[in-house]
């Protein structure tokens, strides 16, 4: 199989899909591997490591497009690049469907095979392709919140590990999966004072053995939230549905409760966001302000650590991309029911139950477009 990996096109965007590895494994199988020009710079990748790992360069992401049976990228692709794919093309990618609807009919007027990062699940009921850059995520959000409360950015003037005689910032940490618990563990790391709020007894019971001292645990009812809420420093929103519209944790007046300058961090941004005044940032522009407090809703918060976060995504993808060209989509999901869950969309039909709850579209089982 031919395999594409075009450079991403996102603002300030500098993952890339394939890293040479990951390319030197596909040609070392047969596969013809086409990278863009440039495609992983951002992530510390020159064109010379492809094409020592294999790879032939392209010199526009058109010819990628063209000539490419799959198409390997990290983020969701752009109207642009939607433009340019084709019925029995494999795309292969994070997509988030759920919120965006226009790339959703994009996706299906083009007919292409879509599989999503996001919701190809593991024996343990795991997210596998979605849980590297969850952890990435995690631990950037007390960075990146940490920053935001400084008092040049808006913040309330707070350090968030405190000093002798000055009380550490409060943490809240609502959702603890993986996010969450790697936000949790770094935020204490820096010294704060960090409670995590999940409405699953088992997983705080987990929470609490593996963790016992470094943070608290709450159950996250409304009450208790909102109770933690109008005392903390800074929130990480950290709640996830896979495949599906991020609930909205916190409404408008929650939120309005909260002390001025304090920080909002919504980690669930990508699947529309988990606080009713959140809406998307861009790394060059990552914050702004409403009713007080500061609101960080970066959609694509690992990319600020491209290199890590590409190999952390590369070695998770690559045994997936691998089947797709070894095997081809129906087969690789024929002997795999996980990657089967990763179908998203084929030939005009959606196939994710998630995303047509929350975009009220018709959906056909994946099971059955592999049998058809």
């Amino acid at each position: 199989m031919r395999i594409g990996c075009p450079k991403e096109i996102r603002n300030q965007e500098y993952r890339v899909g394939l890293t040479p590895a990951a390319v030197m494994e596909a040609a070392a199988r047969g596969h013809d591997v086409l990278v863009e020009t440039g495609a992983g710079i951002g992530a510390g990748f020159a064109d010379a490591d492809y094409i020592a790992a294999g790879a032939r360069i392209a010199d526009t992401a058109e010819q990628v497009f063209a000539e490419a049976g799959m198409i390997v990228k990290v983020k969701e692709p752009q109207a642009v690049e939607r433009r340019q794919l084709r019925e029995g093309q494999i795309l292969f990618t994070y997509l988030h469907l759920a919120p965006d609807r226009p790339q959703t009919e994009d996706l299906l007027a083009s007919g292409v095979t879509a599989i999503a990062y996001e919701t190809v699940t593991d024996a343990s009921g795991g997210l596998p392709l979605l849980a590297p850059m969850s952890e990435v995520a995690g631990k950037l959000a007390p960075q990146v919140g940490s920053w935001a409360l400084q008092k040049a950015n808006g913040g309330r003037g707070i350090l968030l590990g405190g000093v002798p005689g000055v009380e550490p910032a409060n943490v809240v940490v609502i959702g603890g999966g993986v996010v969450g618990t790697q936000a949790a563990r770094v935020a204490a790391g820096m010294g704060a004072n960090v409670t995590v709020c999940d409405m699953s007894m088992p997983r705080m019971r987990y929470l609490d053995d593996c963790f016992g001292g470094t943070f608290s645990t709450r159950y996250a009812s409304r009450g208790s939230v909102a109770e933690l809420i109008s005392g903390a420093d800074m929130v990480v929103g950290a709640v996830l549905i896979p495949g599906a519209a991020a609930p909205k944790i916190l409404c408008r007046n929650q939120v309005s409760t909260m002390k001025p300058g304090s920080v909002l961090v919504d980690v669930a941004i990508d699947q529309g966001g988990c606080f009713e005044t959140s809406k998307a940032t861009t790394h060059d522009d990552p914050i702004y302000e409403c009713g007080g407090v500061i609101h960080y809703c970066v959609a694509n918060m690992p990319g600020a650590v491209a290199h890590t976060s590409t190999i952390a995504l590369g070695n998770a993808t690559m045994p997936f991309v691998l089947a797709l060209a070894d095997k081809g989509w129906r087969q690789a999901c024929e002997d795999d029911e996980h990657l089967l869950a990763g179908l998203n969309t084929h030939a005009g039909r959606l196939t994710c139950y998630a995303v047509g709850k929350a975009l009220e579209i018709d959906v056909i089982s994946p099971v059955v477009v592999l049998n058809s």
